[in-house]
């Protein structure tokens, strides 16, 4: 099977294959266990609001210097503070998150299937998503199963401006307007990275963990009603994804086109 006929997976990795969350182990060693928790998901939110920001500002920072704004950020909001010895080795545990339980039976899938090309596609530079892919204890043994890591730092702007998913577009070999654009995924937990690749026209899989969770689960952004629609598919997690693209590509060849507001289909286990 040549390149143009397989079906392209691009996988967001971090709070998708890696739990951002898990860097409050590493926080929990300065402060108690709750308030670690509660830096942790400080830090991402900034880590995040930081790249927006820089979007509408049309400036460009590499993504580890975000990174360790959006700390300082965030220990500042909480009142507390952390020597630069201390940052800077919360830094390097960022090269060592952890993966989500399902992403390992998600990436074992692929290996033994010629159909797909996977990709790593994110927002980090290139030596910073090198480095957590070769260096996650839990990640690095699938290092193997990507393609190629697509990262934003040859463009110099972040998710979801529409040029970052054009760039995957053409790094991945495919192109627009042509039929198998349709055969282009984004696997991302993020909301926004899915409102951005529907918004560019590439086909998106939402990964729900909050599923099954009372209180959690659902899409609930309602920017994509505005913007682009929803996401192509909801999956639970990356092997329900890899299981769901299949399945949607096979049963829906020649029909739905990526970039079309159509209705989000929420896969179901098997």
């Amino acid at each position: 099977m040549s390149s143009k006929d397989k079906i392209v997976i691009a996988f967001d990795l971090y709070g998708t294959l890696l739990s951002t969350e898990s860097i409050a182990k590493e926080l929990a060693t300065h402060f108690g266990q709750e308030q670690a928790n509660k830096i942790a998901a400080l830090w991402r939110r900034y880590q995040l609001e930081y790249t927006w920001r820089m979007n509408s500002m049309t400036l460009y920072k590499p993504f580890s210097e975000i990174t360790s704004a959006a700390l300082k950020h965030a220990l500042l909001e909480s009142s507390v503070s952390l020597t630069d010895e201390d940052i800077s080795k919360l830094m390097k545990a960022y090269n060592n998150l952890g993966t989500f339980p399902d992403v390992k039976p998600g990436l074992d899938a692929i290996t033994s299937d010629p159909s797909i090309d996977a990709y790593v596609f994110s927002n980090g530079s290139d030596e910073m998503v090198s480095s957590s892919v070769n260096e996650s204890p839990s990640l690095s043994a699938h290092a193997s199963v990507f393609k190629g890591l697509v990262t934003v730092q040859e463009i110099e702007v972040f998710k979801p401006d529409p040029t970052v998913y054009h760039h995957l577009v053409r790094k991945v070999g495919k192109s627009f307007g042509n039929e198998d654009m349709a055969s282009v995924w984004l696997v991302s937990g993020n909301p926004f990275d899915i409102v951005g690749a529907r918004a560019a026209g590439i086909n998106a899989a939402w990964v729900d963990r909050g599923a099954g969770h009372s209180g959690n689960g659902g899409w609930t952004d309602q920017l994509g009603t505005l913007a682009s629609g929803g996401p192509t598919i909801i999956v639970s997690g990356v092997e329900e994804a890899v299981k769901g693209i299949k399945k949607f590509m096979a049963e829906d060849a020649g029909g739905s086109v990526a970039g079309h507001n159509s209705e989000s289909v929420e896969m179901g286990p098997g």
